[in-house]
């Protein structure tokens, strides 16, 4: 039941559905990109990352001074579905910079 909770709760934010759709569609990313893309600053960019990442959604890669997030693999059906269902909504999501960390 906790696990459960902890997923529906990551995705109970308009900017963490934009951030996961956003990771989604570029792949992996660092955290840097997200920043530039949302033009949030890095404390409130990780703080939404470590909630997804709590939420089963997201892996994360330390390379040196670099984080990069991507989409869990295997994903189960469960997570799939409500990122299927994310990619529907037909949100705005900015265009990254990459190449920071890269």
């Amino acid at each position: 039941m906790d696990i459960f909770l902890k997923t529906i709760g990551s995705i109970n934010d308009e900017t963490r559905i934009k951030i996961l759709n956003f990771i989604n569609q570029n792949g992996e990313v660092c955290v840097c990109d997200i920043e530039s893309a949302f033009n949030m600053i890095q404390s409130r960019v990780s703080r939404h990352l470590k909630i997804l990442k709590e939420g089963g959604f997201l892996k994360v890669e330390r390379r040196g001074r670099w984080a990069f997030y991507s989409i869990r693999t295997p994903l189960d059906a469960f997570r799939q579905s409500i990122l299927d269902e994310i990619a529907c909504l037909g949100l705005e999501i900015p265009k990254g910079e990459f190449g920071c960390g890269r």
